[in-house]
């Protein structure tokens, strides 16, 4: 027996190579790039990501600023966006949209000029002018659009707020006091109080005007062992049933409801919370929007790495809704993230004994891909691509789960990697077709932009560069989609 082990042993480090070039996985991951335009459009992933870092400087164009997957193309939109400009909204819809709207992730502050930061705001399509709508906010990230025609806009810091915006194109307005709510404009903007007060990040608002967001809270933030982020859901006092847009702020259905976060179970007959249950059945429990944070870790509600994005899966058919999130994880630590999807098939229930949720991990990071932030599904097809808040961060994009055994994505493939390492890419979004997605290369260090460069300071505050990348159409003509040339500047 043990002659025979020795001669396994050395059998096994002779063939060592061959059991390599055999790799069951690698061999699916190369079929999987083979066909990327079957499966994603894209006629080649990218292998490996930006390597070392070029800068921004002035006249740079967008192959300047990305490394692009073969059969990708992208055009600078504008250069004159605030800096850490980061999700945002299409304006009026995204069938047809004239404007992105923007959330600016900076730190409130005065400027040299006597206003306040930048923190939403509007570009125009067509001429990538920038207007800046709202100002005074602090650290706004998380940016929707809703079914009644107003822009909700949230704050990534402990004491973050919600501020829902009406018609913001002609809107020019400041938050004079966070605490209160208190604006200089509040026929336009309005503070949403009912809303939970946390890092808010990734949130999706349903047309019945339910809306389910985390917040980004790294676990041991004030003291050791203490939870991460919850989700919660706000669901409204009077839902929307209208057609039509609001024609002013009261007639929100975000004007009054009541808050709640989620607890999984890991046990099919009770609530069994804690340690060991962050995916299974899971329930809502009932907590107060002011003290969101604290009620949440008091009640036992689910605690996740920086729950950052969150989208609704726009092609789910199931009962309910199915919204997905990332958490971003530590890579550090060799936790190298996750996308965790919850199927809620009854949205406007929150009841502690009644388990209306599914939560499980449908996306697992890895040494190459890891740190994620944002998210986007896909139009028709539901490939959902996931963005690293990372050095040379890169853009994955991930099959849906098909008929196999697992619940899981079918497959991942590199398809923009940004070449500044001193940025990152965030606000992921594509257009309703599925064949134009926007991009902003967030934070870059400005010190080769002086006065009178196409990357100089606007208005008294650093700027960011969005970018336009199309090349996904022929994958959209299988879905029956059209082509549109508006983006091809």
């Amino acid at each position: 027996m043990k002659k025979y082990l020795i001669g396994m042993a050395i059998a096994a480090t002779v063939s060592a190579p061959v059991w390599a070039a055999n790799d069951f996985g690698a061999q699916m991951e190369k079929l999987l790039r083979a066909q990327s335009l079957k499966y994603f459009g894209i006629v080649k992933p990218l292998t490996d990501s930006a390597e070392g870092s070029v800068p921004r400087a002035p006249g740079q164009k967008a192959s300047d600023l990305i490394e692009l997957a073969h059969g990708l193309k992208a055009a600078v939109l504008t250069r004159e966006t605030a800096n850490k400009a980061d999700m945002f909204a299409f304006w009026p819809s995204d069938e047809n949209p004239t404007h992105t709207i923007w959330c600016i992730e900076g730190g409130r502050e005065t400027l040299s000029n006597d206003k306040y930061n930048p923190s939403v705001q509007a570009i125009d399509l067509a001429t990538g002018a920038v207007t800046t709508l709202v100002r005074g906010m602090d650290r706004c990230d998380g940016i929707r659009r809703t079914a009644w025609g107003t822009i909700l806009a949230t704050e990534e810091t402990g004491d973050g707020g919600a501020y829902e915006i009406l018609d913001p194109l002609n809107t020019n307005t400041t938050v004079l006091d966070r605490a209160t709510g208190d604006v200089s404009e509040p026929v336009h903007v309005a503070k949403r109080a009912a809303l939970p007060t946390m890092a808010w990040e990734g949130l999706t608002v349903l047309d019945s005007g339910v809306v389910i967001g985390g917040d980004e809270l790294r676990p041991g933030t004030g003291e050791d062992d203490k939870d991460g982020g919850a989700i919660f859901k706000f669901v409204p006092a009077s839902p929307y049933t209208g057609n039509n847009a609001i024609q002013n702020l009261d007639e929100s259905p975000l004007a009054s409801g009541s808050t709640y976060a989620m607890q999984v179970s890991c046990r099919d007959s009770r609530q069994q919370y804690g340690q060991g249950c962050e995916i299974g059945n899971a329930a809502w429990i009932s907590i107060l929007a002011a003290n969101a944070r604290d009620d949440a870790d008091r009640v036992g509600a689910t605690g996740y790495y920086r729950p950052e994005d969150l989208h609704q899966d726009p092609t789910y058919e199931g009962e309910g809704v199915r919204f997905c999130w990332t958490n971003t994880g530590n890579e550090g630590a060799k936790n190298y993230a996750e996308v965790v999807c919850g199927v809620d098939s009854e949205p406007l229930l929150a009841d502690a004994d009644t388990r209306s949720v599914v939560v499980n991990r449908f996306v697992e990071g890895d040494t190459d891909f890891n740190s994620f932030d944002n998210l986007a599904f896909q139009p028709h097809t539901g490939n959902l691509y996931v963005i690293e808040d990372h050095s040379n961060g890169d853009v994955f994009a991930c099959l849906p789960d098909g008929e196999d055994r697992d619940i899981k994505t079918d497959g991942c493939v590199k398809v923009l990697s940004v070449k500044d390492r001193s940025a990152e890419p965030t606000g992921f979004g594509f257009t309703a077709d599925g064949e134009t997605a926007l991009l902003s290369i967030q934070h870059s260090n400005d010190s080769h932009c002086g006065a009178g460069t196409d990357c100089a300071d606007v208005d008294g505050y650093a700027t960011d560069d969005i970018v336009v990348v199309t090349g996904f159409r022929h994958l959209n003509r299988l879905f029956g989609g059209r082509d549109d040339h508006r983006f091809d500047r």
